[in-house]
């Protein structure tokens, strides 16, 4: 009789690991207290000093009292870490919204803090401009935090990491068909796509400054406009500062969103071959011009707005706040008629390319899936035939194809799964599968009881926690978590 491989899991090493994640996460927090002092808060810096004391407390002992036998980290480990640290960095990142009492309740603060390192945007918080600066910062931030994402940087900042475990945290968390790597060394890769986050997040906040906005909200909206998450400091959005200059500046940016780190990167080196011979980033901005022109369209027939240049802004505005799930939007889609609200809908399924902060399933897997059917219809014709899907003139191997195959199949069907789970509740059905697809897909745009002019604090409890775990399976693209709860993951190879 086979024995179980929870024997061979390195447990220790996973939660020492841990341990010295939530530190870094408590060093995090320290940014917030730092505002919340600047802006004279004192019951919100006293929620930061707690908060950051209780995780740093509660790191330490995981990280210097736990002494494993073996500090090595395969697949199975990288794999349950990945997973685990999502849930434990928003169960310790709620804990400013409970302290500072901005949400009431456990549900909607790991709602609330889980829709933040997901990118997802989708909020429980009413007012937003009612809540203190630090907390809006802290929201704000735990999305710049989950747009690269929690193992990146701690692959960036712990050398520790680089062997073996730390190439199956990088495939782990990851997006994408494959993994590319920029350097060898797998921390080197994670310090590259930092720097070059950071650098577009400065970038967008100097230029978001020399506009309408303030320092804070130009930081707070470049956090959540780089990591394609979208949560605002404002109860209407971008919409409170009425400035065509504010949205073609964040339109730019989250169309950078949506595009691959290492196109970004081989772009800042000077190789504008890369970009011109990448047949994703073609079909994404093919995607993103016949949509916006679709919706403009549209807009001049329905008799939206005032003038053609607002339309276009608008239609460009919405059509990228979907396709790379930063969920910002412009104005009530839902009235606009259900034309609009179905585009975004697919749009919302699409996604940015793979290796983005965007959501979604992903430019590129749905390339492949298309090659892929027009081969099948081909061999209906010439049965002997043998054809491979090519991308950038290179065939893609038949396992990533079953891989694709795969993936559409499970995250099809949990879409159906949770928007049935939601019926029950009383949720009607478009909006169930409206809100299931935007959960998975880390977008956070609504519809229904959970669109523009309602909010998703009105969903059941059950739906929320149920809604949470959807984000974060989504977040880490269905295998990574999912693979936890088969048999052989806990069994021997």
């Amino acid at each position: 009789m086979r024995k179980r491989a929870n024997q061979n899991i390195n447990f220790a090493i996973v939660l020492r690991v841990q341990g010295l994640l939530l530190l870094i996460e408590a060093a995090f927090m320290l940014l917030p207290l730092g505002v919340s002092w600047i802006y004279d808060e004192t019951a919100s810096l006293r929620a930061f000093i707690y908060s950051v004391a209780i995780t740093a407390g509660a790191g330490a002992i995981m990280a210097f009292g736990i002494h494993p036998h073996s500090t090595s980290m395969h697949k199975r480990e990288g794999l349950m870490l990945t997973s685990i640290i999502w849930v434990f960095f928003s169960l310790f990142g709620m804990l400013p919204y409970l302290f500072t009492n901005t949400l009431d309740n456990v549900t909607d603060a790991f709602f609330e803090t889980m829709a933040g390192f997901t990118t997802t945007g989708s909020s429980v918080i009413p007012y937003v401009e009612e809540i203190p600066h630090g907390v809006l910062f802290w929201r704000a931030m735990t999305q710049w935090i989950g747009g690269m994402g929690i193992i990146l940087f701690t692959l960036a900042v712990l050398p520790m990491l680089n062997q073996k475990g730390g190439i199956a945290l990088f495939n782990a968390e990851v997006t994408g068909i494959t993994h590319e790597r920029l350097r060898p060394r797998v921390s080197q890769t994670a310090k590259d796509l930092w720097l070059i986050y950071i650098g577009l997040t400065a970038l967008l906040t100097i230029l978001l400054y020399v506009g309408p906005m303030d320092w804070f909200d130009a930081v707070c909206h470049a956090m959540t406009t780089t990591s394609t998450g979208g949560y605002s400091t404002k109860n209407i959005g971008l919409d409170y500062w009425q400035s065509s200059y504010v949205f073609i500046v964040v339109i730019i940016f989250m169309f950078i969103g949506g595009i691959s780190f290492s196109i970004i990167a081989a772009t800042i080196r000077g190789n504008f071959k890369r970009i011109i011979s990448n047949n994703t980033l073609r079909w994404y901005c093919m995607t993103t011009l016949i949509t916006t022109v679709a919706i403009f369209a549209y807009m001049i027939y329905r008799g939206f707005l005032d003038n053609n240049t607002d339309r276009f802004i608008y239609g460009a505005f919405d059509t990228l706040s979907a396709i790379t799930s930063t969920g910002f939007s412009t104005f009530d889609y839902e009235d606009s008629g259900e034309f609009v609200t179905v585009i975004l809908m697919v749009m919302m399924f699409f996604g940015g390319m793979a290796g983005s902060t965007s959501g979604g399933a992903k430019m590129d897997r749905l390339i492949v899936l298309l090659k892929h059917t027009a081969n099948e219809f081909y061999r209906v014709l010439h049965t002997n035939s043998v054809r491979a899907v090519h991308i950038d003139g290179k065939p893609v191997p038949s396992h990533l194809v079953s891989k694709v195959n795969t993936f559409f199949t499970v995250y099809i069907l949990i879409i159906m799964v949770v928007a049935l789970y939601l019926t029950f509740y009383n949720v009607p059905v478009f909006d169930a599968m409206y809100t299931s697809m935007s959960a998975i897909s880390n977008v956070g745009i609504g519809h229904g009881i959970t669109g523009p002019s309602s909010s998703w604090v009105v969903l059941h409890p059950g739906a929320k926690w149920v809604l949470a775990f959807e984000m974060m399976v989504g977040r880490l693209e269905l295998f990574t978590v999912l693979v936890i709860f088969t048999r052989s993951f806990w069994k021997k190879d």
